[in-house]
């Protein structure tokens, strides 16, 4: 067998063109993988003969790992999508009691599907209806998701119109059209995350099974179908996997349509800026940027004109929107009894004071990943910053809706491949979700006070910091990276992979990267990989 590559070695490998022996074997350099391999034989032995199946490649398993997670996250979903027939003889979703907070089963998906008259079959941004009708806060309402998201709802909507009408004439079973909504809705979710996945094995390089850490997470199997913020995920993952590629404009467009589903893909932009920087690739990142652009005036600029008050929607609720109650600021507001930055508020009045103080904690928080960029004596990986961006997005914002997290799990793993860690964080975040339900509940249902949901937020909270400085750490000493001990520099990087320096804020000799022993705690390296 082939020896594992040197750290040191100053060629680097092209993930697209790896071959069994260039793998880390994770039950070599995970004690969580050494000991979960034992009721399956045990670790890969020293003299196996590698990559000789004719199906069961990495990726594959990593893809059917992940499908079944998938359905253990629809399963959990399923309590929610039962019927009964009501005194009137009338079909009727079993919400009974609360039952979408007693089961934890609770989608946004379910009451969107009449609250944003999708059930009506009308054209969302051109649709509108009054909110509490005749009471002071009356308000007319419209879609309220970006443009790619309401677009995605409006054409579910329409499939199940299709599957009523089939099923009317007794081609196919029948049922309430909200539950063939949902069914529709998950079948696509499930599909992004997959693509998500599997542009995680290929970012991964020399370590695709670390993309089995995303694949059984359990905030997959709790929220992948909460929201629909797996469509963001897929389109960030592969705008990511386009940039490794060296496929600048490609990846532009991909995170442009990202944006028009999710705004968080647009934080990518600004890691890519300061590395772009320091290794003199400006001008790819120009053509990332410009293709970004287009991609999501291509999206936006139709419904903005035809239909201004509709699109204009999201960006309203956002800017009067309060404090959500998964924040740091709800905890500190909670257990201080403080009244907030901005105090009693009317409604429809914009916390214009908490969203300047949002913006300005993360313009700080994105300086100082700037900083940490150009100051680093090893240019940072792209996967690194694009994590401690996001990452200080949703610590800082004023909303961190539940399923948010998901935009983390791909970036995670591939910044910070430390499996025992990333599955406790994803764990404790997914967690959070049983007495954010029971919370719901309320008290007087038997539910849980708000000291036990804001406790776990504040927990959650603190191990997202912890990972984040971990992060840091292995910046700052890359010999601690186990990316880069792997032997390669920087599997998402692109045309920043194995770039010199042009521009630093402080430059330093490198110190090399294996001036510290591997970080595989617990476990003696062994030179031959699968």
């Amino acid at each position: 067998m082939p020896e594992e590559a040197s750290p040191q070695q100053n060629s680097v490998a092209d993930s697209a063109s790896l071959t069994p022996a260039d793998r880390i074997v994770p039950t070599w350099s995970e004690p969580l993988a050494f000991h979960a391999s034992r009721p399956f034989g045990g670790p890969l032995g020293r003299h196996a003969v590698l990559g000789r199946h004719w199906f069961w490649t990495p990726l594959r398993v990593v893809l059917l790992l992940a499908t079944v997670t998938l359905v253990l996250g629809w399963f959990a979903k399923s309590p929610c999508l039962q019927t009964y027939v009501d005194d009137n003889g009338t079909v009727q979703l079993d919400w009974r009691d609360s039952r979408q907070y007693v089961a934890m089963c609770y989608s946004d998906t379910v009451p969107l599907y009449t609250a944003e008259r999708l059930d009506k079959g009308a054209f969302p941004y051109a649709t509108s209806w009054v909110e509490n009708e005749g009471q002071p806060n009356e308000q007319v309402r419209y879609m309220e998701y970006p443009v790619l998201t309401g677009l995605f709802q409006w054409f579910n909507a329409k499939l199940t119109a299709g599957w009523t009408a089939l099923a009317a004439d007794g081609w196919l079973p029948s049922t309430m059209p909200v539950v063939v909504y949902f069914d529709f809705t998950a079948l696509w979710l499930a599909l992004a995350w997959l693509v998500t996945i599997w542009a995680t094995v290929q970012l991964a390089g020399r370590r695709p099974w670390d993309a089995a850490i995303a694949a059984l997470s359990l905030l997959v199997v709790v929220h992948a179908f909460t929201n629909f913020d797996t469509l963001a995920t897929a389109f960030a993952a592969v705008g990511m996997l386009a940039w490794a590629r060296k496929k600048p404009i490609l990846a532009g467009v991909l995170i442009g349509l990202g944006a028009a589903a999710k705004l968080y893909p647009l934080f990518l932009l600004g890691p890519l800026l300061v590395l772009c920087l320091r290794g003199g690739k400006m001008g790819a990142w120009l053509r990332t940027t410009g293709a970004t652009v287009v991609a999501w005036s291509a999206v936006n600029l139709p419904i903005m004109l035809l239909y201004p008050a509709g699109w204009w929607e999201f960006f309203r609720l956002n800017s009067e929107r309060g404090v959500d109650p998964d924040t740091i600021y709800n905890a500190l507001m909670y257990f201080t009894g403080w009244a907030g930055f901005d105090g009693p508020l009317a409604h429809g009045q914009a916390p214009t004071i908490l969203n300047a103080v949002t913006a300005v904690l993360f313009g700080l928080c994105c300086a100082g990943v700037g900083w940490v960029a150009l100051s680093a004596p090893t240019r940072p990986r792209v996967a690194q910053l694009m994590f401690l961006v996001v990452a200080a997005f949703l610590l800082t914002n004023k909303v961190w809706s539940p399923q948010y997290s998901l935009w983390l799990v791909p970036l995670a793993v591939l910044a910070l491949p430390r499996w025992r860690l990333l599955l406790a964080w994803m764990a404790v975040d997914a967690l959070v979700w049983v007495p954010r339900m029971y919370f719901y509940l309320g008290e007087s249902n038997k539910g849980l006070p708000a000291d036990w949901f804001l406790g776990t937020v504040l927990v959650r909270d603190a191990m997202v910091v912890v990972l984040c400085v971990l992060v840091i750490r292995d910046i700052y000493r890359p010999g601690r990276d186990k990316v880069r001990y792997a032997g390669q520099d920087d599997p998402t990087g692109g045309v920043l992979d194995g770039a010199e320096d042009r521009f630093v804020l402080r430059r330093k000799e490198k110190p090399p990267v294996d001036v510290e022993e591997p970080p595989a705690e617990g476990l003696e390296r062994v030179t031959p990989r699968q």
